[in-house]
């Protein structure tokens, strides 16, 4: 990547990251795509603002929180933080945010119900909470199908029980179904780490919750 010619102003790499992220997620159909980005984006935003944190990292870490994502890394958890450094260096962002922003990545995801996965600044509570909203929900729901279609997995198969993962390496490598990737990681309400991150789950978690009791009826013929 090309150094900057000049100092940009944080307006400039704010809108130069959302064009390369938008780039880089082009054609995506596992429910990672810009759409999930934006959405991320706009949550954070109001989140960020309820909660007073840095707007200008929020945003930052939002942009590039799936950026070489390591479910489609061979499950490189370092790939992330990695990419999202060299491009930020590559626009000579000041070091702190960029320590900030890759901290925030390397340690957004989910890794497994019984895996704690702490948010060591309230920059990263807001982003780890405005991506959890987006895997709950209406959205939710259909992001769910939709990468349980690209990953190859059952919809649905009651034989094989859901399963609290106790490690990361499990969580990543256990087969499982679309149905039972909603009780494995999805109902999250209660790891919400803002208030305002809280406030908005509710509603999204309810009708999750109403979507799979419907479901469960209709797959054994109850309604």
């Amino acid at each position: 990547m090309v150094k900057p010619e000049a100092v940009l102003s944080r307006e400039e790499i704010l809108r130069r990251t959302e064009l390369f992220i938008r780039e880089q997620l082009a054609g995506d159909s596992s429910g990672h795509d810009w759409w999930h980005i934006a959405r991320v984006r706009a949550s954070a935003m109001v989140i960020g603002r309820a909660e007073n944190a840095d707007m200008y990292v929020v945003e930052l870490a939002a942009l590039l929180h799936d950026v070489a994502d390591w479910k489609f890394h061979g499950g490189d958890d370092s790939a992330g933080p990695k990419a999202a450094r060299a491009w930020l260096e590559s626009l000579a962002v000041e070091g702190e945010a960029i320590d900030q922003v890759c901290e925030i990545i390397a340690t957004i995801s989910f890794k497994g119900a019984k895996v704690a996965t702490p948010m060591h600044t309230l920059e990263g509570r807001v982003v780890q909470d405005a991506d959890r909203l987006d895997a709950i929900g209406a959205v939710g729901i259909a992001r769910t199908f939709a990468y349980g279609g690209h990953a190859g997995q059952a919809m649905h198969d009651p034989t094989l029980a859901a399963e609290a993962h106790a490690t990361f390496a499990d969580y990543k490598s256990k087969r499982t179904t679309t149905i039972n990737h909603f009780h494995e990681k999805l109902l999250l309400k209660d790891r919400m780490n803002t208030t305002a991150g809280r406030r908005l789950a509710e509603a999204r978690h309810a009708f999750m919750e109403t979507f799979l009791r419907q479901f469960d009826n209709e797959w054994n013929g109850r309604s």
